[in-house]
């Protein structure tokens, strides 16, 4: 029931938390039964994103007994001094401090790849770009979540990424983001404007970049797996019994098969003589 009540609540503010998208999500490509994924992942979380970020509703017990650690590695690498193994995943921060410091808490990230989706989340992580503007709070920008009151808490990984703009027709109307491609760079923007020649509207179409400017301790490539093991982590966390639903989902579907051709031969038997 928890579960059920923080993904409506987290569905019910997103502008408040991490807010709407901005352009088409890239692919994740999560696979949450990688084991060194999954433990890549929760260290990126718990050095980078537990500082603000909890996640009530894992214990660091299931935690131990899911990603393959084991309880002494995972309290050696990933509690705090003051954890005990049973303890869920949650952070000293006070909610009232924490609003003070960022106009609002910072959300629990229990179910929030439920709530958003890998595919959000991922191009989320990864799109961020320095926006020099004194109203940006954190200097920052993010292509899926324009105007993103969060700090970029993985520059130390990434770097820093320029918006470098292609050029432009004179009199732009309006435009938007069709597609986002890794470079090796950073990302291509495929963008889409629309302008006008005199009385004519007309579209064309200009690549963009998100370029990384200011180097981080990673290149983009690497970079965005590290994000990959972190939203495939969060996407675990949202459901830990999805490994085992996984499991017994190839069983039940041999026990099915297996049926089917049983009750198939019991079919023909008792029709036998009738036919």
């Amino acid at each position: 029931m928890n579960r059920i009540i923080a993904a409506i609540a987290l569905g019910l503010f997103p502008l408040v938390t991490l807010g709407a998208g901005g352009a088409p999500p890239m692919s994740a490509n999560t696979d949450i039964s990688n084991q060194e994924s999954l433990q890549s992942g929760a260290r990126i979380f718990v050095n980078y994103c537990m500082g603000c970020h909890s996640m009530e509703f894992m214990r660091y017990s299931r935690l131990a007994d899911d990603i393959g650690l084991g309880p002494d590695l995972v309290a050696e690498h990933l509690m705090f001094t003051t954890d005990k193994i049973g303890d869920p995943m949650t952070i000293a921060m006070q909610a009232d401090d924490a609003s003070g410091w960022f106009g609002v808490a910072p959300p629990d990230l229990s179910v929030i790849a439920r709530a958003r989706g890998v595919d959000w989340l991922y191009t989320y992580l990864t799109t961020f770009y320095a926006d020099p503007d004194p109203a940006r709070p954190f200097g920052v920008n993010n292509i899926m979540f324009p105007e993103v009151g969060m700090p970029h808490i993985l520059w130390p990984l990434q770097g820093v990424q320029s918006y470098i703009l292609a050029e432009r027709p004179a009199d732009v109307v309006s435009e938007h983001i069709e597609g986002i491609e890794p470079d090796a760079k950073g990302f291509r923007l495929q963008t889409a404007i629309v302008a006008k020649d005199g009385d004519t509207t007309y579209t064309t179409h200009v690549t963009d970049m998100l370029e990384v400017t200011i180097p981080g301790s990673m290149k983009p490539a690497e970079f965005r797996k590290a994000v990959r093991d972190l939203v495939n982590f969060l996407d675990y966390v949202g459901e830990p019994a999805k490994l085992v639903r996984f499991q017994i989902g190839y069983w039940v579907i041999i026990f099915l098969a297996v049926f089917a051709l049983l009750a198939r031969a019991l079919y023909k038997d008792y029709w036998r003589d009738v036919h």
